[in-house]
């Protein structure tokens, strides 16, 4: 308790550290108010949204922290930016013109603004489908007054704008912030169902008879070893020896050759981050609506539907995992290039021991990281469908997301990356650490989207 009081003191000591603190809180704080302010033309007393959706609306809830179920002005949160991210960061690696622009400073200033561009486009048809959605829901709560084309009009204009001042703040929480702007208000959008779910599930143990006070201390329990289990899972690496030839340190006067100089490179074991689950969580919602609109009211498709529909299911789940696995793979093959890696530790003058520079090294380097995938993919589809297997052992529907899946690897990650900006703060004003067994490590050299 000593450290960390001494920690505390130390962070609130430091003036610009303190500052981005600050700045950063008032930005969350802002966007967690625009969460709960309802959009032109709908009645909030009337409003009759489900806020536990399941499936593709589901997720779009939660990434917006509840705002899509209250017919907020942020309703679509960041996910028009994150769709145009990934689109442009895909677009990277398939088209030549796009990878060459990244690899420069104008270029990729260039692809940001591309990706500003986009997600206006994104966002303004997100909400048309948002405003056909909100009148089959809650015809009830638009306001009489509001003609069809003006409320649709309000609603476009209103979602777009809010979409893009979410942006914004991200953007400057990353500039002026504590960093991982857009990351941060997602998790603090997750996290912020979190107190609820735990009071929910402890009435539902000590009220609703659901096992009394021990068993709700053994999930919590539970519930602390798996953060701990994801810790490990966004923290594991794979350390490759490494050797300078030749390596020069410092600059002008003061520089000095160091030879024989040590190092290694840093294999993430899940260096696909949470996109496989986000991955596999999309495609599991394509084959229940394409039967549904091809076979109608049939009882074996319906049986079909509500198997990849329930979370508890063995089929569902068995499908997940096979996906996560399968799109682990996928999403590594197209963020990882050993070529270029080992094409730049031969302009370096480093080579890995043993093994000759360029092809061998790149292919080294692809085994390597074939290797660590698996175990990786694997952990994080146990991952994913922790939350199901909690629900199947009686764990309340909302406290169960939190066991695993798409909001605690988010939660974890950014969590991570956030101590990561802290402590790197006070080293540079000689303090130590938040820990004394070593140094946080985020998600950063996996190039987390999320």
């Amino acid at each position: 308790m000593k450290k960390l009081i001494e920690t505390l003191k130390n962070i609130w000591s430091i003036e610009e550290l303190r500052k981005r603190i600050l700045f950063t809180l008032l930005l969350v704080l802002v966007y967690r108010v625009g969460c709960y302010i309802t959009l032109p033309g709908i009645n909030p007393n009337m409003l009759a949204l489900d806020s536990g959706q399941s499936g593709l609306l589901g997720l779009f809830n939660m990434f917006a922290g509840g705002a899509f179920s209250r017919a907020s002005i942020f309703a679509l949160g960041v996910m028009p930016y994150i769709s145009a991210s990934i689109f442009m960061q895909l677009a990277g690696i398939v088209i030549p013109q796009f990878a060459k622009m990244q690899r420069e400073e104008s270029g990729r200033k260039k692809i940001n603004q591309y990706t500003r561009y986009l997600t206006v486009v994104v966002t303004a048809f997100q909400a048309s489908a948002y405003v056909a959605y909100l009148r089959t829901q809650t015809a009830g709560a638009i306001v009489p007054e509001f003609s069809a084309f003006l409320f649709w009009l309000s609603t476009v204009v209103v979602l777009t704008a809010g979409t893009l001042f979410v942006m914004w703040m991200g953007e400057k929480i990353t500039d002026k912030g504590i960093g991982n702007g857009t990351s941060l208000i997602i998790m603090v959008g997750i996290l912020a169902r979190l107190p609820h779910s735990i009071v929910q599930e402890f009435d539902a143990k000590n009220i609703g008879g659901g096992g009394g006070l021990l068993i709700f201390l053994i999930e919590i329990a539970v519930f602390i070893a798996v953060i701990v289990g994801l810790i490990l899972l966004t923290q594991g690496t794979r350390k490759i020896p490494l050797n300078y030839a030749r390596r020069i340190i410092g600059s002008n006067n003061a520089a000095k050759e160091v030879s024989g100089a040590r190092d290694f490179i840093p294999l993430k074991v899940n260096s696909s981050g949470v996109m496989p689950i986000i991955f596999a969580q999309a495609i599991l919602f394509i084959p229940a609506t394409v039967t549904g609109f091809a076979f109608g009211e049939n009882e074996t498709a319906q049986g079909f539907i509500k198997a990849l529909s329930n979370p508890q299911s063995m089929w569902y789940n068995i499908m997940y995992a096979v996906l996560v696995i399968a799109f682990t793979y996928f999403y590594t093959a197209l963020i990882f290039n050993p070529t270029e890696m080992a094409d730049n530790l031969k302009r370096n003058n480093s080579f890995i021991p043993g093994v000759k520079p360029g092809e061998p090294t790149a292919d080294y380097i692809a085994t390597i990281m074939d290797r660590i995938t698996l175990p990786g993919a694997m952990f994080l589809a146990i991952a994913g469908i922790l939350p199901g297997v909690a629900g199947l052992l009686g764990v309340t529907s909302g406290f169960a997301s939190f066991f695993g899946g798409t909001s605690m690897l988010i939660g974890v990650g950014v969590i991570l990356d956030t101590l990561q900006q802290i402590e790197s703060h006070l080293l540079m004003r000689q303090y130590d650490g938040l820990m004394k067994t070593g140094r946080i490590t985020g998600r950063q050299s996996a190039g987390a989207t999320v």
